[in-house]
């Protein structure tokens, strides 16, 4: 079974989100998305001041397996993109939650994060095999 940190909210698409206290939101795949993918090769993550729309491919994960694109979860401008991830793609299956996150976004005003999935509600998604 994969881990699912249950103070992080997640998408259909495997995406975590982690609130942080300046507002700012990280984003990373889940240790589910990292597994079924496979030993991670490259990743490319976007530069700073990039606007996202929630949806929008924003960064490109690829491993031994497949290549796989990674959605905002919100809207809003990328205040920083994991760039150590260029010379250390593996940190994504080591530490999917931890130094394998890919981009922080500072949500535009107003964006809410009620859509994202609880835990709870990700591992009922994950176990459906809706995915």
């Amino acid at each position: 079974m994969s881990e699912i940190p249950e103070d992080l909210k997640y998408t259909k698409t495997h995406e975590w989100v982690r609130t942080n206290d300046d507002g700012t939101v990280t984003v990373g795949i889940s240790d589910a998305a990292q597994d079924q993918m496979g030993d991670m090769v490259y990743v490319e993550v976007p530069e700073a001041g990039r606007a996202v729309q929630a949806g929008e491919a924003c960064a490109v994960v690829e491993s031994v397996k497949s290549a796989s694109d990674v959605y905002a979860p919100v809207s809003g401008e990328v205040v920083e993109g994991n760039t150590a991830l260029a010379d250390h793609p593996e940190w994504v299956n080591r530490e999917p939650y931890g130094t394998g996150w890919l981009l922080r976004i500072r949500p535009d005003a107003g964006v809410a994060l009620d859509h994202l999935l609880e835990a709870s509600a990700y591992t009922e998604f994950l176990a459906a095999g809706e995915h």
